[in-house]
């Protein structure tokens, strides 16, 4: 007996019920879920559990494959190695992702930072790096006050959608999508127009395709 499709979906906006990438995020395992009542979902708040920012001891730990000296480096290298555990067990992950200064929460950085490790997501060759965690379907629910995706001008300041790319590339993930609501503060009628093609684009990920009769 094979086990159920597992998402794990993340969370990483610090402004609760009035988060539009939680709200996204919530639509899109909600749809997945329509779609394949079976599947298995664990859910992460990294805002409110935030990862462990790196430290020259866990750096280290982990370079080396070592224990950490202090009780707080253990600690943390615990927690790292649960994010890594955890995102290794799933077959897909759904990351809410708002942007912040132009780029992504310092929370989600770290749950970035706890998996990216040398043999387990990556590893070096003479050919360069090649990615170890591939296979599995990622979507980014992404929100951003100002619109970022068309103007070049705008273009150029992201580091949100664009470093969570190129990180998951990094790994070895090619299957994203990208759940865009962009231009949320510029008012109700943009935030409302925003929704409302993040909507389509999430139905559209999860639609039915019909059987044509022969």
């Amino acid at each position: 007996m094979t086990s159920a499709f597992h998402i794990l979906h993340l969370d990483s906006s610090l402004t609760g019920p009035a988060s539009v990438s939680r709200l996204l995020s919530r639509e899109t395992v909600d749809a997945w879920r329509a779609a394949d009542p079976a599947v298995r979902v664990t859910y992460r708040d990294l805002a409110v559990t935030v990862p462990p920012q790196p430290t020259p001891e866990t750096v280290a730990a982990l370079r080396l494959r070592s224990e950490p000296a202090s009780a707080q480096g253990r600690a943390d290298l615990a927690s790292i190695n649960t994010l890594l555990e955890e995102f290794l067990a799933a077959d897909a992950i759904v990351i809410g992702a708002p942007m912040y200064n132009f780029g992504v929460p310092t929370q989600l950085k770290a749950w970035i930072d706890a998996l990216a490790q040398a043999g387990r997501t990556f590893e070096y060759t003479p050919q360069g790096p090649r990615g170890l965690a591939g296979g599995k379907r990622v979507v980014i629910a992404s929100a951003r006050g100002n619109i970022y995706s068309t103007p070049p001008q705008m273009q150029d300041k992201d580091f949100q959608e664009r470093y969570l790319v190129a990180a998951l590339q990094f790994m070895g993930i090619t299957h994203i999508d990208v759940v865009r609501a962009e231009g949320v503060n510029r008012g109700p009628e943009v935030r409302d127009a925003a929704l409302a093609s993040a909507r389509a684009a999430i139905a559209q990920l999860f639609a039915v395709q019909e059987a044509v009769a022969p």
